[in-house]
């Protein structure tokens, strides 16, 4: 009797992590092309009314504002402005990875060098590494360390160097984050953490809106 509930208790554990790791993926799917359109939209306008940059500002201020009004949380200066951005760094939408989340994104578009950005964005997907293996490889400089090493013997050790640290995110990590909340309208159970939103986009600030 232990044995066939230990067995029924594998199979039925396998499926529902089966079904959250597909539910993490269509969240992850929803998300990004909703805020991938959200970018198309704002910059179709922008192109329209030949917006300039501090007038661009303002209109993404006001939308924020109208758009909290109807929709909730989600939607800051701050946000919106990350959702051009990633519309203007993949205009191709056939180029967004559904295997890479909105967290993803918000790091990959700060990378201003295309060679850099799509090495970290394959690697990223190959390995499939979570957004803290992907900080802490920028951190590192892996793409610069890469490039100075000698000899593709050397490149390689500084790859699997790479592989290092956890790389696994767990469906439920995915779900946890705050934009996620956001996105489905549901009451997240911690503050929402805008500093960090806030901090990156005052370095690239002016590169958003050119």
């Amino acid at each position: 009797m232990l044995e066939k509930n230990n067995t029924m208790a594998l199979e039925i554990t396998n499926m529902v992590n089966e079904a959250k790791n597909n539910l993490a993926k269509e969240i992850n799917k929803s998300i990004t092309y909703v805020y991938w359109n959200i970018g198309r939209i704002i910059v179709k306008h922008e192109n329209e009314d030949n917006n300039r940059l501090e007038y661009g500002k303002e209109v993404l201020k006001g939308l924020s504002k109208e758009l909290t009004k109807l929709l909730g949380k989600g939607y800051s200066y701050t946000n919106l402005t990350y959702m051009r951005w990633f519309y203007n760094t993949y205009p191709d939408y056939s180029k967004i990875s559904e295997s890479l989340s909105w967290s993803h994104y918000i790091e990959l578009i700060t990378i201003k060098d295309d060679d850099k950005r799509n090495f970290y964005e394959k690697e990223c997907i190959n390995s499939n590494w979570s957004v803290r293996e992907l900080q802490r490889q920028l951190d590192t400089s892996l793409f610069e360390r890469l490039l100075l090493s000698d000899g593709k013997a050397n490149k390689q050790k500084v790859l699997e160097l790479s592989k290092e640290g956890q790389i696994l995110s767990e469906p439920s990590d995915i779900v946890k984050q705050p934009y996620v909340f956001e996105f489905l309208g549901v009451k997240e159970p911690k503050p929402l953490l805008e500093k960090d939103l806030e901090y990156k986009l005052i370095r690239h600030i002016e590169d958003f809106l050119l």
